[in-house]
């Protein structure tokens, strides 16, 4: 029951986040899809934590620099996809409006991101590796 309720809670939070990605995109006193792009960076942000996962031993209680360059390198794409649309706001290539809906929705899509790997991250029956 437990795992239902977090898939369901973690797809409304997906829906919310680009909802708000939506609407700073299409209402009509903005009408710039520019802030599209932080799509790119909603699908680079777990690559390399899952690519870490892969490689390394989670029984080593040290730290590992491995994982570290993971952090390091997901932290760099998720501070790109909230610095993108401020960079496109101060260009005005978009509404500063347009900008504040974006990052609301980076906001929200990356909490639920972080609460996949939270909920799902573990090594238990049911667990994210499987698929």
């Amino acid at each position: 029951v437990c795992v239902f309720t977090a898939l369901i809670s973690l797809s409304f939070g997906g829906a919310v986040g680009l909802m708000f990605l939506m609407l700073g995109c299409a209402l009509p006193q903005y009408n710039q899809y520019w802030p599209l792009f932080v799509l790119f960076f909603y699908i680079l942000s777990p690559i390399p934590y899952c690519i870490a996962r892969r490689l390394v031993d989670d029984t080593d209680a040290t730290s590992n620099a491995c994982k570290e360059l993971a952090v390091f390198l997901t932290t760099g794409i998720v501070v790109s996809a909230f610095g993108l649309p401020i960079v496109f706001a101060r260009a005005e290539l978009i509404y500063w409006g347009s900008c504040a809906l974006v990052l609301t929705g980076n906001t929200v899509i990356f909490a639920t991101i972080l609460g996949f790997f939270l909920v799902f991250g573990s090594n238990d029956d049911f667990s994210w590796q499987q698929w």
